[in-house]
């Protein structure tokens, strides 16, 4: 019998955070025969396994021969932002119910893509049920060591520079290993109405009034929601001043707020006083707030906190509970 053709330049498309087209060229010799697909997908790391592999093992995927490209969907519980090595076979079901197969393809790599605004939407809308009631606040904070500051000062003319955002919270995000900003905080403690005395980012504190970053003029954007194995739940919010670079960025990728209304944080004037903002943040969720644009320590003053500097609270690099019900989403991690 003569042997199946075997799948030739393998071409991906399509790729999603969760899915992909896969289409191959074919001799047209036996093409009538085929009436299955063998596919093997693997993460990167393991990308040897096809070597292994004998004709007659069974392989990942089975599936029905059908018109490609063919779209790959929930058979495998793909991750975002992961690379995979792919391969295929031709397979041709005899009438024992075992398969004629070809020799497998060459081995293709691909990327997953990271969560689009649709996963973003599902994962805010999961941040909004727990936000809580929304607590005063007058000031956004940064927390750093005395040397991040002496460094500010004295090489980059007094400003805090933006840096691009670490890999932690959700592995799917798109503002991970990509967004540029500087990170701030803005919670407070409930029975003070004041920024907490602790921090585990440093013993200095930049303090700056609000409106200097979240004004009219600012755009704000949802970016993540996870949790890191404990109780707490982080949200990280972006503010970008309108037609910054930033701004750019986020409005391709990422859901937009109305800063007046929202579950998370707002900036509206004050109608019954003097007609000045006013701003509110979420309790029950910690924000970490990433503003896009250079800070100049002109704008607020550093002094040393009272408290202590709680490192086990440290979001750096911190990854995301799988398991947590409350902030993933059905697909990917």
């Amino acid at each position: 019998m003569e042997e199946l053709p075997v799948p030739q330049n393998i071409k991906i498309s399509n790729i999603t955070c969760d899915s992909f087209k896969i289409c191959w060229d074919m001799e047209a010799r036996s093409k009538e025969r085929i009436t299955h697909y063998f596919i093997d997908l693997n993460k990167k790391e393991n990308k040897n396994s096809n070597k292994f592999k004998h004709k007659d093992v069974p392989t990942k995927l089975v599936a029905k021969a059908v018109p490609l490209p063919m779209t790959v969907r929930g058979h495998w519980f793909l991750s975002p932002r992961t690379e995979y090595t792919v391969a295929v076979q031709t397979a041709s079901k005899q009438t024992d119910g075992d398969y004629a197969v070809s020799e497998w393809s060459e081995i293709i790599e691909f990327c997953t893509a990271d969560y689009s605004t649709v996963h973003l939407n599902q994962l805010l809308e999961k941040a909004e049920v727990i936000a809580g009631r929304m607590l005063r606040f007058s000031v956004f904070y940064r927390n750093q060591n005395k040397e991040y500051f002496d460094h500010a000062r004295e090489v980059q003319e007094n400003r805090m520079l933006p840096s691009v955002k670490d890999n932690s919270g959700s592995h799917g995000s798109p503002i991970s290993g990509k967004l540029e900003g500087v990170f701030f905080s803005c919670n407070t403690e409930f029975n003070t109405g004041k920024p907490p005395q602790d921090s585990p980012y440093g013993r200095h504190r930049f303090e700056v009034q609000a409106d200097a970053l979240f004004n009219p003029d600012t755009n704000l954007y949802f970016g993540d929601f996870y949790c890191m194995y404990t109780a707490y739940h982080y949200v990280i919010l972006v503010l970008a001043p309108k037609g910054s670079r930033g701004d750019d960025f986020c409005k391709q990728r990422l859901p937009a707020l109305d800063i007046t209304n929202n579950r998370f944080l707002t900036c509206k004037q004050d109608e019954e006083g003097d007609g000045s903002l006013v701003f509110h943040h979420a309790q029950d969720v910690i924000l970490e707030v990433i503003y896009t644009e250079p800070v100049d320590l002109a704008m607020g003053t550093v002094a040393e906190i009272s408290g202590h500097q709680l490192m086990s609270l440290s979001t750096v690099n911190a990854k995301k509970d799988p398991s947590c019900k409350t902030c993933n989403i059905s697909v990917g991690r």
